[in-house]
């Protein structure tokens, strides 16, 4: 799929991307918590390991974290060679251009990878997804605050807000932490569960809110899924 496919899909009205009489399980929010866009005046905090991470405090962050074989190393290491070469050639700080460049070139590219159900998919089953689900909502409205969120077989994808004085990277390491222990005791498996580093980015505007909302809502229909292979909660706490 071309970025021009992609992006239409993601500005796809949810309607349009879940099949006919499926239940998109909205879930009507007990609180309502404030929306705040990216601030480009605002401080800024950059840091990066293999991928950038953009922080700036009272924001929401789309989110996604991939079992460990959820792609192939080949096709990792084909896309990191490409991006070490394009992040030489774009040094941080980038424009809106470079940023939108980098999302479509390298992002994208992983979504669909993971769209495609690669590797041993181990929350297919529903008793692994539901400690995914336990531990991605144990402090939700405490530490932070979980807008809509979808766990399919080999990744997960959310929107997050953490609440001020939490760090986004520390909240998702204790949430991968935990989860993974639980999984790989109900597995009796023993080797890396998550891949190391997560992806965030900067929900930007309430435009960019609700793109996000429907690329959550319709990716199980986009990756082929039955009902009983997902968990998907479109809560909708983030208000303008």
């Amino acid at each position: 799929m071309d970025a021009d496919r992609i992006l239409s899909t993601l500005h796809a009205p949810i309607e349009k991307l879940l099949p006919d009489g499926e239940d998109h399980r909205s879930v009507t929010a007990s609180r309502h918590v404030p929306f705040r866009g990216f601030d480009q005046h605002g401080e800024v905090v950059i840091a990066r390991r293999r991928l950038p991470h953009w922080r700036q405090i009272g924001v929401a962050y789309f989110i996604t974290f991939r079992l460990a074989d959820s792609v192939p190393q080949p096709l990792l290491r084909q896309w990191r060679d490409e991006r070490t070469i394009w992040l030489r050639w774009h040094p941080l700080p980038w424009h809106t251009d470079e940023q939108r460049e980098y999302e479509e070139r390298f992002i994208e590219r992983m979504q669909e990878w993971l769209d495609a159900g690669m590797g041993a998919c181990r929350m297919r089953r529903s008793d692994v997804r539901s400690q995914v689900e336990l531990c991605l909502l144990q402090f939700d409205g405490k530490r932070y605050d979980i807008d809509a969120f979808v766990l399919t077989p080999n990744h997960v994808h959310a929107v997050i807000k953490p609440a001020l004085g939490y760090d986004l990277s520390t909240l998702l390491q204790g949430i991968k932490g935990v989860s993974a222990n639980r999984c790989n005791k109900l597995l009796e498996h023993k080797s890396t569960f998550w891949m190391d580093e997560s992806y965030d980015h900067i929900v930007r505007d309430v435009k960019e809110l609700a793109v996000f909302r429907n690329y959550i809502a319709g990716n199980p229909a986009k990756a082929g899924l039955e009902p009983d292979e997902y968990s998907l909660q479109l809560r909708n706490v983030l208000m303008p």
